[in-house]
């Protein structure tokens, strides 16, 4: 079990107004976005593109979206319009449109009214998918628990949990190496990042309830669109009914006890507005519920996706090994070693491994005013999507793009050289992943500590396939053998 998670100090909460709910009636949804397009298209001609009803660009943004977008970018350039189901959405490809939409251009484009959105079922009115000075005001309260100093003073509770869940990998076995991380990461976010200390049953069902949510995401855009009692989405909010009784359930133990308790949990319920009254319990649950689905979430997949590219890459596993065999004591980095200065040869695995799978695959927005991407207008109220993946595999930017090659990363190489938006693996601007720094973290501590005590193959009957849920990620899991070293 991990040493005790200290709270960080809370600053106050909101006092910007909280946004309006969020109507997702799937037919309000579809005639609002064809009354914004059509708006739109009286003032200003969208991008070039496909604007005619495409079932098979539908269906390619959730099973070949990489292929998709690449195909158009070099076809029309690196901004254009796809229809998917029945949505024109303009998307910007490359450095430049992702600078443009991230930093240059940042206050034209709004999450809240774009595909994110579809997240609010289960997210709620967390600091992710709102907009203003409501936004600006919760990531300030939320940034203390993710400062430098907070972040450093978890590692060691980061790698006590890495050390016990690697000690379950037993050579001469099989495992699901996605759903092994999966549940590290939830102890991980629940322990040491959220500050709840709860037995394995309660991470199960958090766990559990996670993938059935997340799930509803990664199916058919058809399908999404469906409502009913034993539809997806009915699925999907009972999951979060789930997890909402679970989060809620800690929550009212701490108010009880007139304790707010460790963690960032701690931090939601100690925070108070300038009147002194504490967050509304279903705002801490939403705030909560963003921090542990994008902790989780992205963890998983991002070390799924490296265990795979180290174990088919041996050239790549040997220089990696080399360090960690020289540089560790017993197989165990210290909580210094975590700072992303001490191993480089992990450093530049890790980057890579970001590069050629980025967990948040695309960024969606709408935008709020008429905007130039990458030299191209883009009229007010249209959905905006820019995708780091894509860009990531641009040839023009990443020679070999398909090639997995941690020296690119080299000081002084190829990535040094690459402009602004190059490499946006966490966005960018002032919407940068808020956990960007304490995934790091849990991702060296995870990797040291597995590739130090065992080997893992990928297992050939069980090859490497996508799912796009919010998330990229291994589709059915990944099973790999493990070997001792």
């Amino acid at each position: 079990m991990s040493t005790t998670t200290p709270t960080p100090s809370p600053r106050a909460a909101p006092s910007a107004p909280a946004p309006e709910p969020v109507d997702r009636r799937i037919t309000r949804e579809v005639l609002r976005d064809l009354g914004r397009e059509r708006t739109a298209r009286r003032r200003v001609p969208l991008p070039k593109g496909n604007l005619g009803p495409s079932l098979r660009n539908t269906l390619a943004v959730t099973t070949a979206p990489l292929e998709m977008l690449l195909e158009h970018e070099r076809r029309l350039g690196p901004v254009f319009t796809l229809r998917l189901a029945h949505q024109a959405v303009v998307w910007g490809i490359g450095a430049e449109a992702n600078h443009d939409i991230l930093v240059k251009q940042a206050d034209a484009f709004g999450w809240r009214e774009s595909r994110f959105g579809d997240l609010w079922p289960l997210l709620g009115d967390s600091f992710f998918a709102i907009d203003g000075p409501y936004h600006q005001q919760s990531r300030r309260m939320l940034l203390p628990a993710f400062h430098a100093k907070t972040v450093g003073g978890l590692a060691q509770g980061i790698l006590d949990e890495a050390v016990e869940g690697a000690a379950q990998l037993q050579p001469g076995t099989r495992v699901d190496i996605n759903g092994w991380v999966r549940e590290l990461a939830m102890r991980i976010a629940l322990r040491v990042l959220a500050g709840i200390g709860t037995d394995s049953d309660v991470e199960r069902r958090f766990a559990h309830a996670f993938e059935r949510a997340l799930a509803f995401h990664g199916r058919p855009l058809p399908l999404q669109m469906l409502r009913g009692p034993r539809t997806p989405y009915a699925d999907m909010r009972r999951a979060r009914a789930e997890l909402d009784g679970l989060v809620r359930d800690e929550i009212d133990r701490r108010r009880a006890a007139d304790d707010p308790g460790p963690g960032v949990l701690g931090m939601l319920v100690a925070a108070t507005d300038e009147a002194g009254r504490p967050l509304p319990p279903g705002l801490v649950r939403d705030h909560l519920m963003t921090l542990l689905f994008a902790g989780h979430d992205t963890t998983t997949a991002t070390f799924s996706f490296l265990a795979h590219e180290v174990g088919r890459n041996t050239g790549v596993r040997d220089e990696l090994l080399a360090e960690l065999d020289s540089e560790l004591v017993d197989g165990v980095p210290t909580a210094r070693q975590l700072d992303g200065t001490a191993l480089p040869v992990l450093e530049r695995v890790l980057s890579e491994a970001l590069r050629r799978y980025p967990a948040a695959w695309v960024g969606p927005r709408r935008t709020l005013r008429d905007v130039e991407v990458a030299g191209v207008e883009i009229p007010a109220g249209m959905a905006v999507h820019y995708s780091s993946w894509a860009t990531h595999h641009l040839e023009e930017l990443y020679p070999q793009p398909m090639a997995f090659r941690p020296d690119r990363f080299l000081p002084g190489g190829e990535v040094d050289a690459l402009p602004k938006g190059a490499y946006v693996p966490f966005g960018g601007g002032s919407r940068i992943c808020l956990g960007k720094r304490f995934a790091e973290y849990e991702l060296r501590a995870i990797v040291a500590t597995v590739l130090s005590r065992v080997l893992l193959d990928p297992d050939p009957a069980d090859p490497l396939r996508l799912s796009f849920t919010p998330t990229l990620g291994p589709k059915g899991g990944l099973r790999m053998a493990v070997r001792p070293r």
